[in-house]
């Protein structure tokens, strides 16, 4: 017999199979030897008591075997003589794009600008310890793209976009933890996603699918507007009449070789601001209602939005238990992100807090005509590495003091590997980002008491979270409005913002092309 079952257990007995075992027992009166499975479909926390609830959903096996099965079929045959397709990025719009293709029975030519998911980790060490930047493998670019070791984050609102479990399954066949497949806010963590990438990479191999690295797209072969192929740094030119343009949303150099190409982009609204970094055990106490430490309960997270001068101020990418890390990738930036592991066991919480910005908010800017937001992200960058100086060791502030427009004269320990140094974020970031940051902060702590402290630090500058720029495509077929055969995909299309999305959306331009070589109508 196999029966549905929800439970609401205190965070000790949700943390013991044995224990969730005698609960069931007594509750649907069954002796515990003849539960066989259980299931575990949803994982959510209650903490709006002083007592936090943990709510399972479970499918309990009575005297009954299991075998886990997954709601989609997933058929990766051999495509090796099949039709290639080109896809631009192996972040997660091309590298799901690229296993759909395979399942559509086409050959994806997979080329990415970085390096292989080992060899990037060998970069990222150097930039960490702020040795070296590589401008073409950082925590931006390789095999993976920006969310591999920026903390594998699956959740996502985005439900109209595509089949949000398929995804996940698709993660955890190539080696992802069973959690993601009930947690209701799924994470990987950075520690766990390089091997799920490196069993992605194989199975596109093992498939006859091709991938590419050190292979930076620099220029399309277009002829009366319909793609005919793409060009590569190195001098290698690869042809087809289907590309997939997932190279994400930093690589900024595509978009200038679109817009010099007279191929249409456009200007759109995006966030940028800083990192904030407070200790995980503050965070804790005001989510949990309580100074104590619960060994059975997740780093607390949180999620915030405050509405100043009719602008959004908002968290972004919260990383509980996690770390903050440098994601610029040209050497006159500094730029920085969040990430955590798999256990997210750090002592500090960090969050992006970013300020939302409409390109008609720049004014400055609009002889850039399309280009001003990215103009507009790239000084923002400068002037945070203009702040220090010092490769990429980041200005920061904390946090009370950002408020009270002081300058900080000893900062907190920092989860910043390269280092922080103290600078008057207040002073030199745009006045419609650092106004906005300090009425948001003001609105965030009415919500959680507590949260502005001069415990807390802010490090410059989060500017990242979103493209500036969208590449405008057919609604319907998501082929580019000018360029037949090109498909822009995933968050540096504008379309998509973090892995899930982002790996739907390569899905989607993949079925786009077969039915399009198969002249289905939708």
């Amino acid at each position: 017999m196999i029966q549905e079952l929800q439970l609401k257990l205190s965070p000790y007995e949700a943390s013991s199979i044995d224990i969730i075992k005698k609960v069931i027992s007594k509750q649907i009166q069954i002796p515990i030897e003849d539960i066989t499975h259980i299931q575990v479909v949803k994982k959510s926390i209650d903490a709006r008591s002083r007592n936090p609830i943990i709510i399972l959903k479970l499918i309990i096996y009575i005297s009954e075997s299991f075998s886990y099965k997954y709601e989609n079929e997933y058929y990766y045959n051999n495509i090796s003589k099949s039709k290639e397709i080109i896809v631009v990025g192996a972040g997660p719009a091309g590298l799901f794009a690229a296993l759909r293709l395979i399942e559509l029975g086409l050959k994806p030519i997979v080329l990415e600008r970085g390096k292989d998911v080992s060899e990037r980790k060998k970069d990222i060490a150097l930039l960490s310890r702020n040795i070296s930047l590589n401008e073409e493998s950082n925590y931006c670019f390789g095999e993976g793209g920006a969310g591999t070791f920026s903390d594998g984050k699956l959740f996502t609102r985005s439900n109209k976009r595509g089949n949000i479990k398929r995804i996940l399954e698709i993660f955890h066949m190539h080696g992802a933890q069973d959690e993601i497949l009930f947690e209701a806010h799924p994470h990987i963590g950075t520690d766990v996603l390089p091997t799920v990438i490196k069993n992605i990479r194989q199975r596109i191999l093992d498939c006859g699918g091709e991938i590419h690295y050190n292979s930076k797209v620099t220029d399309f072969d277009i002829s009366f507007n319909e793609i005919q192929g793409v060009k590569c740094e190195n001098g290698v030119t690869y042809k087809s009449n289907y590309v997939i343009l997932a190279s994400g949303h930093s690589a900024r150099d595509i978009y200038y070789t679109l817009y010099n190409n007279n191929i249409s982009i456009e200007a759109k609204g995006f966030a940028m601001g800083v990192r904030v970094e407070h200790p995980q055990s503050l965070i804790n106490k005001i989510q949990y209602h309580s100074a104590a430490k619960n060994n059975y309960l997740p780093s607390a997270s949180y999620s915030l939005v405050q509405q100043v001068d009719n602008r959004g101020v908002y968290s972004f990418c919260m990383c509980p238990g996690g770390c903050i890390v440098p994601s610029a990738t040209q050497n006159n930036q500094v730029v920085v992100n969040g990430m955590s592991a798999s256990r997210r066991n750090s002592p500090y919480a960090n969050s992006g807090i970013v300020v939302e910005l409409h390109p008609e908010n720049l004014k400055n800017y609009t002889k850039y005509n399309e280009l001003s937001g990215l103009k507009f992200q790239e000084d923002f960058e400068r002037m945070s590495f203009e702040a220090v100086c010092s490769g990429q060791q980041a200005p920061a502030q904390r946090l009370a003091d950002f408020i009270s427009n002081t300058t900080s004269s000893t900062l907190p320990k920092c989860s910043y590997l390269p280092g922080v140094i103290s600078s008057p974020l207040h002073k030199w970031m745009p006045s419609i980002i650092s106004k906005s940051l300090q009425e948001g902060f003001k609105g965030f702590n009415k919500k959680m008491p507590g949260f502005i402290t001069n415990d807390a630090i802010i490090v410059g500058v989060e500017s990242r979270s979103s493209s500036p720029i969208r590449i405008p495509r057919n609604p319907n077929t998501f082929e580019h409005i000018q360029i037949k055969g090109l498909f822009p995909a995933g968050e540096g299309s504008g379309y998509a913002g973090g892995i899930t999305s982002s790996a739907m959306d390569g899905e989607k331009c993949a079925e786009s092309i077969y039915n399009i070589i198969n002249n289905i109508h939708l």
